[in-house]
């Protein structure tokens, strides 16, 4: 039955992306076949999208979705069953009347909640992190191929093979619908955290292309991430994660110009930063560094919380910064914290020390011949009074970057040397 009023005005779309994950776990934890359920799911989900604008949100959505998918199943699976005439799979032993409606269990715990789950199985080691991110998004965050693809700017059919490859690695290697061991949770509950925070960071700075940022990506790892906080609430890195990827969005207005230019941190208007996720990321943050052990997204959130109270670029505490930097150094050593330790080395100890700290990275095959390690010399440089070896520097990292708002900053930042 369908509500005449009440649900209409619901935003579809973001409730779709919310049931997403719960609906292909409810169906995998009965089913298996991860692969057939998830495209189900999706053939769901574009139903849903059609037929709810327009006839209005059912009283269970979740079960709409539910049983859509687990009829696209059973014409599956019944289509290979006459198509092959063999037995009909395990996962298809119940009546056929079982198969397109929610099974007793998910009747009695309507509420249940996969996601976690799911996330850990998307997350899997036996995936390269390519494909752990575009199977999270597809499968946990309820995007489409073409959506995907769109944000990651590369071609849908690229996309859909990457995804397509993802899943046949699920069933090739027999992985299992199912919390992991317990004295593996640590180490697959870091692989989540990182997978969320490259959509995050793509989508903050978009690697190529003409936009500096993808507000989908960004958005779509902030919701991920706070329906991960509700399930693990008292994880300190999943509260530093969330808290670092809305001290981070909050700067997002202030970021472009009105000609989508790059505008610096220290140049962008603060009066445009996002209050209210400021507010929100800096209680997260204290709330986890007092309660917790301290972990490498804490920090990071401890640094952007720092910059973001300081009303002007020259009230910022980079005393304070450096602290936290080198800490985290200790805790998480690599090359871009090594990169940001220098900038505030460079601030407290003068630019000199700055660039005797990037010296460490010369030799390091991470950042060789990337754009942010020439960016980052040529603004030291620039501080040190070298304009000439400044504006060399600039014009390489702008020759690297595949970012058009970065090369036009770094290539503006050269002829302002010239």
């Amino acid at each position: 039955m369908v509500t005449d009023d009440p649900r209409r005005d619901v935003n579809v779309e973001d409730l779709l992306r919310e049931l997403a994950p719960r609906v292909l776990g409810a169906l995998v934890r009965r089913h298996g076949h991860f692969d057939a359920c998830e495209d189900a799911v999706q053939e769901a989900l574009l139903a849903a999208a059609v037929r709810w604008p327009k006839e209005g949100v059912p009283q269970s959505p979740r079960g709409w979705l539910v049983t859509v998918a687990s009829r696209r199943l059973a014409d599956e699976w019944r289509s290979e069953r006459a198509r092959r005439r063999r037995e009909v799979t395990a996962a298809f032993r119940a009546p056929a009347d079982e198969s397109v409606v929610p099974s007793l269990e998910q009747e009695r715990h309507p509420g249940r909640d996969d996601t976690l789950t799911l996330l850990f199985l998307c997350c899997h080691p036996a995936l390269s992190a390519s494909s752990q991110v575009a199977l999270t998004l597809r499968a946990v965050g309820g995007l489409t191929t073409a959506q995907i693809a769109r944000a990651f700017l590369i071609p849908e059919a690229t996309m859909a093979q990457r995804i397509s490859r993802a899943k046949q690695r699920i069933r090739s290697t027999g992985i299992p619908f199912g919390m992991p061991p317990r004295e593996e949770r640590a180490e697959r509950l870091r692989a989540v955290l990182h997978v969320l925070y490259l959509v995050f960071t793509e989508g903050h700075t978009a690697t190529s292309g003409p936009d500096l940022h993808s507000g989908e990506l960004t958005g779509e790892a902030i919701r991920l991430t706070r329906a991960l906080h509700r399930l693990l609430p008292g994880d300190g890195e999943v509260a530093g994660l969330l808290a670092l990827m809305l001290l981070t969005d909050a700067r997002r207005p202030a970021r472009t110009g009105r000609d989508g230019a790059l505008v610096p941190l220290t140049e962008q208007d603060r009066g445009l930063w996002n209050r209210v996720r400021i507010e929100e990321g800096v209680a997260l943050v204290t709330n986890a560094l007092s309660r917790s052990a301290v972990g490498p997204y804490q920090l990071q959130a401890a640094i952007a919380a720092v910059h973001t109270e300081a009303a002007c670029p020259e009230e910022t505490d980079w005393p304070q910064i450096l602290a936290l930097y080198e800490l985290l150094s200790r805790l998480s050593p690599g090359p871009v914290v090594t990169l940001n330790h220098a900038v505030a080395v460079a601030m407290v100890r003068g630019p000199r020390a700055g660039l005797t700290l990037l010296e460490t990275l010369d030799s390091d095959g991470r950042l060789s011949g990337h754009h942010r390690l020439d960016a980052v010399r040529a603004h030291l440089l620039e501080m040190a009074g070298e304009r000439e070896a400044a504006r060399e520097r600039y014009r390489t990292a702008a020759r690297r970057t595949t970012s058009l708002p970065e090369r036009r900053y770094l290539e503006t930042r050269a002829a302002r040397l010239g």
